[in-house]
């Protein structure tokens, strides 16, 4: 039964999937910059909007699935990590414009390894109801 329960769930999928590797690559890319002594660049910032575009979307899914009746199994800790989640990327842009030094694309690259965790945790929260 909880993997008929993970099927449905809206936060789960190749969506989340995509998010999480674009994520990763993003980070993998601000590493490689602060190694190098880089500020962070367009690549860093285009990365960190598309980004913010599929966590959005994300969201969207899920208040869609909650307007049809879905409901998480912890509402309480999901709606805190899907604010937390829709956050993330524009806070790393402004953080990392505030600090046109290696350290803005080490404040990007460490904003980009903390989502994937977010979004796992979403995905945890929306599910312990059907476990």
């Amino acid at each position: 039964m909880t993997s008929a329960a993970s099927a449905g769930s809206p936060v789960d999928g190749l969506l989340a999937t995509a998010s999480i590797v674009l994520s990763l690559l993003v980070a993998g890319w601000a590493l490689v910059a602060t190694l190098r002594h880089r500020a962070p660049d367009r690549a860093q910032f285009a990365g960190l909007a598309v980004l913010e575009l599929a966590l959005l979307v994300l969201g969207l899914m899920a208040l869609l699935a909650l307007g049809g009746g879905e409901r998480p199994g912890e509402p309480g800790a999901f709606f805190g990590y899907l604010a937390t989640l829709v956050c993330l990327p524009p806070l790393a842009w402004v953080l990392a414009r505030m600090e046109p030094t290696r350290w803005g694309s080490a404040i990007v690259c460490a904003v980009c390894l903390v989502t994937p965790v977010v979004v796992v945790r979403l995905q945890q929260t929306w599910e312990v109801l059907g476990g």
